[in-house]
């Protein structure tokens, strides 16, 4: 089992500088508990003695892989099939808009993850065709007859190499996150989960998009291209501030882990950037003596940290050896900002 770590607002903003620095712990945190068996194995030590370069070498930060897009797309799926109604009435919306015949009598959409890189875990792209009816459809683009759902799901699992080998209706059905439906999981659309709308990429077989509010997107239902695009409120502005703190940390990964910056990386805030000078100045501290440092620098109770576990095949073996190398550095402080 894998921990999935969801990051919610508890209190209001009060400090900008402050709540950065509290998003930006647990930022770092999330992609420190993301840490594997088979990380630690690499880096030659235990979780507790991982310092910022070392998680910095393994870090996750590609768009389509990195930490901020697999959480939010968790935080959808598990919101619609919470019955979030800030969520589900605009999911709900968007696919009557898509099928009026399909969903015409739709109270409450249903969700199944999906994403092709998870489908590689044993017994993955099963557990999705179960948990549809035996009779379910997808539906494609444009008129026509329906796709059987359990015939062409574990095609789309291959990913980018199972593209040839499906439908010209359902080509690019292979990049769906979530398959939506109503309760009786008879007829499903394939949607895009995306944490950053201009991200967002349509394709033949995907139906609708979900995404976040942004300065340049208000709210609410719209077609984009050949989407259903449905942003989610976002009130008081938490998106944003998340997206800021998110960029910091992944600047000082980039940093400290020697990787090469991808030209979609927009860069943070000025005072964001004063936390990713900071952080890649202690890039030989413990990971644990950092997020303690930023503990005391934050807006301690502005977010709660969910965990939930996610079925994966875990390897079954691990080897640490008996040798460590020793690290000297500096106790990690960090400035106020406001």
């Amino acid at each position: 089992m894998a921990d999935v770590t969801f990051l919610n607002q508890a209190e209001p903003v009060d400090e900008y500088g402050r709540a950065l620095y509290a998003v930006s712990r647990s930022i770092l945190r999330a992609h420190f508990d993301e840490l594997s068996t088979a990380d630690l194995e690499d880096l030659n030590c235990d979780r507790v003695d991982v310092t910022f370069r070392q998680l910095s070498k393994v870090a996750r930060l590609h768009r389509d892989k990195g930490a901020r897009g697999d959480g939010f797309e968790w935080a959808v799926h598990e919101a619609i099939v919470g019955g979030e109604p800030r969520i589900t009435e605009l999911v709900s919306d968007a696919l009557r808009r898509l099928s009026p015949k399909s969903f015409a009598g739709l109270e409450a959409p249903a969700s199944l993850m999906f994403g092709h890189e998870r489908a590689r875990h044993l017994g993955f792209t099963e557990a999705v065709v179960n948990n549809a009816s035996g009779d379910a459809v997808l539906l494609p683009d444009g008129s026509g007859r329906p796709f059987v759902f359990g015939s062409w799901v574990p095609i789309a699992a291959r990913g980018v190499a199972g593209e040839p080998d499906l439908r010209d209706r359902i080509k690019k059905v292979w990049k769906t996150d979530l398959f939506l439906s109503g309760a009786d999981k008879k007829r499903f659309a394939a949607a895009t989960v995306k944490s950053n709308w201009h991200h967002l990429e349509d394709g033949k077989g995907l139906r609708v998009a979900i995404v976040p509010q942004a300065v340049d997107l208000n709210p609410g239902y719209r077609r984009w291209k050949s989407l259903h695009l449905v942003a989610l409120p976002d009130p008081d502005g938490f998106m944003g501030l998340f997206n800021d703190a998110y960029e910091a940390v992944a600047e000082a990964i980039l940093t400290a882990g020697r990787h090469d910056r991808a030209p979609y990386y927009y860069k943070p805030s000025a005072k964001a950037q004063k936390i990713q000078k900071q952080l890649e100045k202690y890039e030989k501290v413990k990971v644990v003596d950092i997020l303690g440092a930023l503990n005391e620098a934050a807006q301690q109770n502005l977010i709660t940290v969910d965990k939930k576990l996610m079925s994966v095949e875990a390897p079954d073996w691990l080897v640490i050896n008996e040798k460590r190398t020793p690290v000297v550095a500096p106790r990690p402080s960090f400035v106020k900002l406001d």
